[in-house]
């Protein structure tokens, strides 16, 4: 290492390894030669790395133009680039794979093409639906999907479309489709690209690797521009990208990589953890540093989530790393059966809404499940708890309205070309620092220091602009002296990446998307048989694959982790469903003795069952009693999906709805939730609203025995809801119809509260 005794540089280099304990120190000063960190879950990783590159920068080891950390996401390359910053590495190029790749294409393509770089498919699949078309093949939605996920699947494991058979058969893969099949509709799409002289994602990696392979001279001069690479989630990469490393890095070995083989879940996509397991033997002389102490979560979940790897078999299963929990104690995991996915659903909510009217914030709640095809029933949920949510993945922060109207404001006060609102709230926020000018020129938008009551459209507004003003207090505290232009830089940035801040809503998310995310408490439902593991795991391998999913998600939860289950789909169904058998040996009754190891629960995790019926109680080792099936008003046939069930009909069937009364019904829904402060859907759900333009009831009881219309919202809107049935907008809606009961006196009734 340089000698820099007496230089500012040194002191920032010693300062850098501050706070970091023995193995993340060995990480930071490991500075030359190939690196392997092997990092279990909240192990602080990228705090090793980041702190590493830092550390080798201030100590003059490496230059910062001269080092390229590489991760999978745009949200992990943005926060680590964020760290470096504040580290004092700010010219470090943090970057995807693909983001790298594409700009090193983009340098090169005119001296070793010429022309263009052809325009990127940002979607592909209206062209890989073009090109099944063009072989009198139709694809629906999901087909359509499965399909352009093998065909990226070809690519990254560089397989080519004559190939593809063979290679789905080596590989033990089951296609969704014939395979001689896809691999027709493979080969049209590339002709198709070819035609239109376009390219995709994986087109960059292939292209790029094309370039420097056969230019000797261009790959020079990229290893001459970096030095140093650090890979975050090494894990993950598939064979083009490590055929893209290899060509970057052209056998000098100044190589960190990270990784945790029990993360990888990505094999679908061509990931494999090969590499990481391999990396010894290709390189014998490599650093192996083992991060095992978990900062994240509590010993309980920590126990728990080591106990699920126990039983785990396989190439990653023998290099798995035995977590040792830094936190104090928390709660046990909580193992929880329901009759059916509505009350699994309803019951997870309950508990939600208790957590925060304990005082939880809502951002640091998470449902997670296997298929994105779960969350709807989860939304409606907690719609009717009232209680707000994130969809991960749905509408992008930086494309939102008052978030890109913020925006255009922050960067006119930043050019010093504010109107006269936002100079006057500039020129009442003094002389304040980054913060307070931000919320000078939010306020004139709607911020306010407190949040509006409820949580409809105002409320969400207020969470984008605040949102945004705790992004500049962090932003602040890392960068001391910046302005608002140097705010304004960050923003733009941050949504080149799409590197959003915190919001304030739970998370419902699949457990694929949850990687890299944490939460103070976590709620993983559906764990069955056929789900988790998903049924079309077959092989050893795919089942492993699955358990390191489910570890995924138990290690997202700092303090509060539930677990549950549905023993069947609908209300009334048959309970022929099965806990997970990845639960064996956890749960209590679930064969399963009390965790053990360095980090044991130290007694039996919690299981209870939740008692049929909607007034959400619960008790512990009774077997619920299943709820009668609702069938279709119009076929009898039982109703299984949550929209059907909602319209108490089946898709198909005809609809006998009065339009007259939905308009009526939807215009009062609006005045309501504009009165509350409220989103529409939390008033009443559209497929309710539907129901009840359709069902027309006539008194009370009627309209309890809508699903969606519970006790509280019959306390709340019964009598209007009622009077807009009756064709009126005044009156006693509450005592309508023969036998009815008063709306105030059904809502006490404990029957119809179960509704």
């Amino acid at each position: 290492m340089t000698e820099t005794t007496a230089d500012s540089s040194a002191f920032g280099a010693d300062a850098v390894l501050e706070g970091l304990d023995p193995e993340q120190r060995a990480v930071a000063t490991a500075l030359r030669g190939p690196v392997c960190v092997l990092a279990g879950a909240g192990t602080g990783k990228t705090r090793a790395i980041t702190h590493r590159i830092a550390y080798g920068v201030l100590s003059g080891v490496m230059a910062p133009q001269q080092v390229l950390a590489v991760t999978f996401t745009a949200r992990a390359a943005g926060e680590m680039r964020g760290r470096l910053r504040a580290l004092g590495a700010g010219a470090v190029q943090a970057r995807t794979f693909h983001s790298a790749a594409l700009r090193q294409l983009q340098f090169f393509w005119p001296k070793a093409i010429g022309g263009a770089v052809p325009r990127l498919l940002e979607r592909k699949v209206q062209l890989v639906a073009e090109a099944a078309a063009r072989g009198g093949i139709r694809l629906d939605r999901a087909d359509l999907r499965d399909v352009t996920g093998e065909i990226e699947w070809a690519k990254v494991t560089q397989t080519v479309p004559d190939d593809y058979a063979a290679a789905v058969a080596a590989a033990g893969r089951t296609p969704p489709r014939d395979a001689a099949e896809i691999a027709g509709v493979y080969a049209a799409y590339e002709r198709l690209k070819g035609e239109r002289g376009t390219i995709d994602f994986e087109d960059v990696l292939l292209l790029t690797v094309g370039v420097l392979e056969s230019r000797p001279d261009i790959a020079e001069q990229v290893r001459a521009q970096y030095r140093h690479f650090v890979v975050d989630e090494y894990q993950d990469v598939s064979p083009l990208q490590q055929r893209l490393l290899d060509l970057w890095d052209g056998g000098r070995g100044n190589l960190c990589v990270v990784g945790d083989a029990s993360q990888t879940i990505y094999s679908f996509t061509g990931a494999t953890p090969a590499f990481l397991l391999g990396f010894r033997a290709r390189h014998p002389d490599a650093t192996e540093v083992r991060l095992v102490r978990d900062y994240r979560s509590t010993p309980q979940v920590v126990g728990l989530a080591n106990g699920l790897l126990r039983h785990a078999r396989g190439p990653a299963a023998r290099a798995r790393l035995e977590l040792v929990a830094q936190r104090p104690p928390g709660p046990e995991p909580v193992f929880q059966e329901y009759p059916d996915e509505p009350a699994e659903a309803e019951g997870t909510a309950r508990r939600i809404r208790a957590l925060l009217d304990g005082g939880a914030r809502p951002s640091e709640i998470a449902v997670l499940f296997r298929t994105n095809g779960q969350s709807e029933l989860y939304e409606q949920a907690l719609a009717d708890a009232g209680v707000p949510y994130q969809l991960r993945g749905a509408e992008r922060f930086f494309e939102r309205p008052e978030v890109r109207e913020a925006g255009l404001l922050l960067r006119g006060a930043a050019r010093g070309g504010a109107d006269a609102e936002v100079d006057g709230a500039l020129a009442g926020a003094g002389g304040a620092e980054l913060p307070g000018h931000v919320r000078a020129v939010l306020a004139t938008r709607g911020w306010t220091p407190t949040p509006p009551a409820g949580v409809g459209a105002a409320r969400e507004r207020w969470e984008s602009l605040a949102a945004l003003v705790r992004l500049a207090e962090e932003f602040a505290a890392a960068r001391p002296g910046a302005g608002l232009p140097e705010f304004v830089a960050e923003l733009d940035a941050r949504a080149a990446v799409q590197h959003v801040p915190t919001m304030e809503g739970v998370t419902l998310a699949s457990l694929h998307a949850a990687k890299g995310l944490e939460w103070d408490a976590v709620f993983l439902v559906g764990l069955t048989e056929g789900m988790v593991p998903i049924t079309h795991a077959r092989t050893e391998e795919q089942v492993e694959e699955e358990r390191r999913l489910l570890y995924v998600g138990v290690t997202r939860a700092r303090e509060r982790l539930t677990l549950s289950w549905a023993l069947s789909r609908s209300p009334g169904g048959r309970a022929t469903r099965q806990p997970s058998r990845f639960l064996d040996g956890l749960r209590p009754g679930g064969g399963g003795a009390v965790l053990g190891g360095p980090v044991g629960l130290g007694a039996r995790a919690s299981v209870t069952r939740g008692v049929a019926g909607r007034a959400g109680r619960e008790e512990v080792g009774r077997r619920p009693r299943p709820r009668a099936p609702i069938r279709c008003r119009l076929c009898g046939r039982v109703l299984a999906e949550a929209a059907e069930r909602k319209l108490l009909r089946c898709a198909d069937c005809p609809s006998d709805v009065d339009e007259e009364l939905y308009r009526r019904l939807r215009d009062w829904r609006e005045e309501r939730a504009s009165e509350a402060s409220l989103p529409a859907y939390v008033v009443f759900t559209d497929a309710t609203l539907t129901a009840i333009a359709e069902e027309r009831p006539g008194d009370v009881r009627a309209l309890s025995r809508i699903p969606g219309v519970n006790a509280a919202k019959i306390a709340r809107y019964g009598e209007d809801v009622l009077r807009l049935c009756a064709g009126g907008s005044d009156g006693a809606a509450g005592q309508a119809g023969a036998g009815g009961a008063s709306v105030a006196a059904l809502g006490q009734d404990r029957g119809i509260a179960g509704k």
